[in-house]
């Protein structure tokens, strides 16, 4: 009897408890809301059944779209989930790992949905989704240096919270959307604009606290080094649910300095290309305080160039360094907004200095939901001026596509490429994201999108890095490659660019951690039983 799944007993017993030629068997989900329910142990001021959503829930479809981000993957022939556990206790992870385990069901973990490509609630086969937006408890230690986050929590309210602890002396180096939830955005390394100063937010993780494959509640003492270090950088839903990251805080400056200045043709008589070339000479060179991203885009057939800058001190320094790095520029004061580091969060969402409190970071679900393509890319050579030009010629021919250049050095050519999982360090001069939006339905626009942004991709690959071309695990892309059967072969593939010479050390990892492969998905670490 053991050896049968609780779905087989389930309906073995119904056949024979209900003599009628009109029973049919129950559905699958009831099957698994069950064994959940009959989880022990549970915990009766959280009852699962209070958190488990079915598609015979009638808020089964809010819920799911409440945190996807990407609407090619919401849709009337998408795969729905057999159920959403929205779990609120430790015992509902360990009851929806022992239920989808049993009756052979992928287990996606969603903490703030910002997965661009869907991986966290979407899948080719049946599955169950993880949804951990309750779980999203912040607690300080007395005085400010670390804090335990939840995996649900937002960046919004990690950073809003150690604001106002901290009277505005304290924050955390990682992204600059507030709606990326902690879980996901940590684990594959998480970057924002202090990270030339700080490195990423896995540079500044000290404990973690989980629940492996077996349901065990674990830390970084009991989990062992090997496993904390791949969580780091390596995309935790490969080997566990982390339920809790403790983050070590950092200070900032009571003012910081921010600017986005905005080129089309020339400025000050310097035109576009040779601005781009001098960032290229400065970005990852210049004062670690200092992070200028470089947004290239289209405007009226002409090549548009922002340089968006945050500099941990005032104006007066910025502008000693500017003056002295870049002057071609032509950086003035009255572009130059000083604020407080909480401030700038919005700044970088692009809302206009005083028109809005702070605590719209706090803000879960977002006003539009759209239609989007991202990929990544490294550069480690400066592009040359002719380079530039061919670069730019394809971004007219490609008008929906857009490139954010994010400038490396600093903190992160310091810290060893093997120190975590997150491999892409000394030697890479900046990371690009490539960007399409767009927000109708319908195969002809996505064709076109994703068309345009293959092309540009193609065409930047003289330019970046080779043997493997080099990828960022939380710009998620399932062109570079994907796992079908669970293969080592098929993950390689992608293992490569995303985690270089560190995938085999992933994969020891996996495959003494979860042997059996529970925690898989497309772009998963695979085990070496597959070698």
């Amino acid at each position: 009897m053991k050896s049968l799944t609780i779905h087989t007993l389930i309906i073995t017993l119904f056949f024979f408890t209900i003599p009628t030629s009109f029973a049919s068997p129950p559905r699958l989900e009831d099957v698994f809301s069950q064994c959940t329910t009959d989880f022990r142990p549970s915990n009766p001021n959280f009852p699962i059944q209070d958190f488990t959503y079915t598609q015979q829930t009638p808020s089964f479809l809010t819920i799911l779209n409440n945190y996807i981000r990407n609407l090619r993957y919401f849709n009337n022939t998408t795969r729905k989930p057999v159920a959403i556990v929205a779990a609120a206790d430790v015992t509902h992870i360990q009851a929806a790992i022992t239920c989808a385990k049993r009756l052979s069901l992928q287990l996606r973990i969603r903490s703030g949905g910002h997965d661009y490509d869907g991986l966290s609630y979407s899948s080719t086969v049946e599955f169950v989704v993880l949804d951990m937006f309750n779980l999203r408890s912040i607690e300080f230690d007395p005085k400010l240096d670390t804090a335990w986050v939840q995996s649900g929590a937002t960046l919004g309210e990690i950073y809003y919270g150690v604001a106002n602890k901290s009277n505005d002396l304290r924050g955390f180096p990682a992204g600059v959307c507030p709606g990326l939830g902690a879980g996901g955005h940590f684990s594959g390394g998480g970057y924002g604009n202090m990270m030339r100063k700080y490195g990423l937010s896995v540079d500044n993780i000290i404990d973690a606290k989980i629940v492996d494959a077996k349901g065990r509640v674990l830390d970084r003492r009991s989990m062992g080094e090997d496993l904390f270090w791949a969580l780091r950088g390596g995309g935790a839903a490969s080997f566990c649910v982390v339920l809790a990251w403790k983050i070590k805080l950092v200070p900032v400056p009571g003012k910081v300095t921010v600017f986005n200045v905005e080129t089309v043709g020339n400025r000050g008589g310097v035109d576009t290309t040779q601005l781009v070339v001098k960032w290229q000479e400065i970005a990852d060179k210049i004062d670690n305080n200092l992070f200028i991203r470089l947004t290239l885009s289209t405007s009226n057939k002409t090549v548009k160039a922002s340089f968006m800058g945050m500099f941990l001190g005032d104006s007066t320094k910025l502008l000693e360094i500017m003056n002295t790095d870049f002057p071609e520029l032509g950086l003035n004061k009255t572009e130059c907004l000083e604020m407080k580091w909480i401030e700038s969060v919005l700044f970088w969402l692009s809302i206009p200095p005083g028109t809005a409190p702070t605590t719209v970071m706090l803000n879960r679900i977002p006003q539009k939901q759209i239609y989007l393509k991202r990929k990544s890319d490294y550069v480690q050579k400066p592009i040359s001026r002719t380079g530039l030009d061919a670069i730019f010629k394809v971004l007219l021919e490609n008008e929906n596509v857009t490139m954010a250049w994010n400038p490396y050095g600093g903190r992160m050519s310091e810290i060893p490429s093997t120190e975590t999982a997150f491999p892409h360090r000394a030697g890479n001069m900046f990371k690009i994201q490539y960007a399409a939006n767009w927000f109708v339905p319908g195969e002809a626009v996505a064709n076109e999108c994703l068309s345009q942004t293959n092309r540009v991709f193609e065409a930047m690959s003289p330019y970046v890095s080779k043997n493997p071309r080099e990828a960022f695990l939380n710009y998620r892309d399932v062109d570079i490659g994907r796992s079908l059967n669970s293969t080592y072969e098929e993950g390689k593939v992608y293992g490569e660019k995303y985690f270089k010479n560190n995938f085999e050390r992933l994969v020891k990892v996996k495959s003494r951690v979860d042997p059996d492969n529970f925690f898989r998905y497309e772009q998963s670490i695979p085990v070496l039983s597959s070698h």
